[in-house]
């Protein structure tokens, strides 16, 4: 008798203590649970013993990526339910300990062993980043973990980014405009916040493929050096500046920015780039961007922000998100960047939050990837298109539901007279 479905929503009720709002079906063609609910796809024993082996969120992600473990339906519904039976839960080695002493978790663990077979722990995905974080964020490391996200495959970006080929929030006028003209909206408000005219050095670090760094030199007619530490996008960014017939305008470099010594410029703009700077190593960051402007330059850090913790010492980086997205990223609070911006030398006189507009962006850049799976997993691989697919809808819904968030901060390095140049009614780019 085929039952491999009511067993697991059994067990799970029972060791979690909750209703399960998924409809389960197992390898053995069994299904259980609300018929009108997504339906969380067992495949086969081996998604067990992940779970068993390392519960919780990377666990989780583990049977995911390999494709032990699968949703029918609706994603987002789905990983938001399961997102409060998972990753809020909370899933210490202390927290792990505490429910074991209840004889109902341990009846329910014993049941889940005994279902899954034999005891062995499955070897992680070949796309799970493997190393020691014992050294963090030294130019080698970041050259590495930068290689690991973004050398994936032009091919494949083109396919979730669009035309526009940026990868980081758009800014929207309405949730029924085009990617393409979000994103051109977004270069287009940093410039104007940069307050670029004709003549100006530009600094674009992490330029990605050029986006920024075109449409600052084309539509501003600034000279414009950018940097990035992949290989990939700077080929990428090289050849759509020579097609835009802007090589003597625009620069594209292999160069991590702490290299980056032929200041001053007169504007800097950081775009998702922060993300990846590490909390250890920030103000270095911002030391360095500040020394690279000219009294009265002006700095646009676009750079996500998570929610501060009541103890931020507790805080770590997100498993799933170290592992298999951006190795060794981390994510502070916008006070703390702001703080740190400050800290530096800047002055920061602007802070607009748009976190709204990256949950539009990201769900576009899911249909995008949806529509030409088939394609997208040949190129990059059928585990690291299944990655994407679920970091960028887990984080659409991260951004709806206000667990993170990300903002622009216009810092300017004002002289000692105390001049900013800012109008004083700045906010003319609205």
């Amino acid at each position: 008798m085929a039952d491999a479905a009511l067993r697991l929503k059994s067990l799970f009720e029972q060791l979690l203590g909750t209703p399960i709002p998924l409809r389960i079906r197992a390898w053995d063609g069994s299904e259980a649970g609300p018929p009108d609910a997504p339906t969380l796809v067992v495949r086969n024993r081996r998604a067990l013993r992940r779970l068993l082996w390392k519960p919780g969120e990377l666990g989780m992600a583990r049977a995911w990526v390999s494709g032990d473990l699968g949703i029918e339906g609706d994603l987002y519904a789905a990983l938001d339910a399961m997102s409060e039976l998972v990753w809020e839960r909370g899933e210490d080695a202390r927290t792990l300990a505490q429910a074991l002493r209840d004889p109902d978790v341990r009846s329910a663990a014993r049941g889940l062993v005994k279902l899954a077979g034999l005891p062995l722990p499955p070897a992680p995905p070949p796309e799970e980043v493997r190393r020691s974080r014992a050294h963090l964020h030294t130019k080698r490391t970041d050259k590495r973990a930068i290689s690991h996200h973004y050398d994936v495959g032009n091919d494949f970006y083109e396919i979730v980014l669009g035309p526009s080929m940026v990868y980081s929030c758009a800014y929207w006028e309405s949730p029924d405009g085009t990617l393409e003209d979000a994103q051109r909206d977004k270069l287009e408000l940093i410039c104007r916040k940069l307050e670029l005219t004709p003549g100006q050095r530009l600094l674009d670090v992490g330029c990605g493929w050029g986006s920024m760094a075109i449409h600052a030199a084309r539509e501003y007619g600034v000279s414009v050096v950018g940097v990035t530490l992949s290989q990939e996008q700077a080929a990428y960014a090289r050849k759509r500046v020579a097609g835009e017939g802007l090589t003597d305008k625009v620069e594209i470099r292999v160069q991590d920015y702490r290299d980056v010594t032929d200041g001053p410029y007169d504007a800097i703009s950081s775009i998702g780039m922060a993300e990846h700077v590490g909390t250890e190593r920030y103000l270095e960051y911002a030391r360095d961007l500040f020394g690279l402007l000219r009294p009265g330059g002006r700095l646009l850090n676009h750079q996500i922000a998570r929610r501060p913790w009541q103890d931020e010492s507790a805080y770590d980086i997100d498993e799933f998100i170290d592992a298999y997205v951006f190795p060794d990223g981390e994510l502070a609070p916008i006070g703390t960047t702001v703080t740190q911006l400050e800290s530096a030398g800047f002055e920061v006189r602007d802070v607009e939050a748009i976190r709204e507009h990256y949950a539009l962006t990201l769900r576009r850049w899911v249909a995008n990837l949806e529509a030409e799976w088939a394609r997208a997993a040949k190129l990059a691989g059928v585990g690291r298109a299944r990655v994407w697919r679920l970091y960028m809808a887990a984080s659409a819904l991260a951004f709806e539901r206000n667990r993170i968030g990300v903002n622009q901060v216009l810092a300017v390095r004002t002289p000692d007279g105390g001049n900013s140049g800012m109008a004083l009614r700045a906010r003319t780019w609205n």
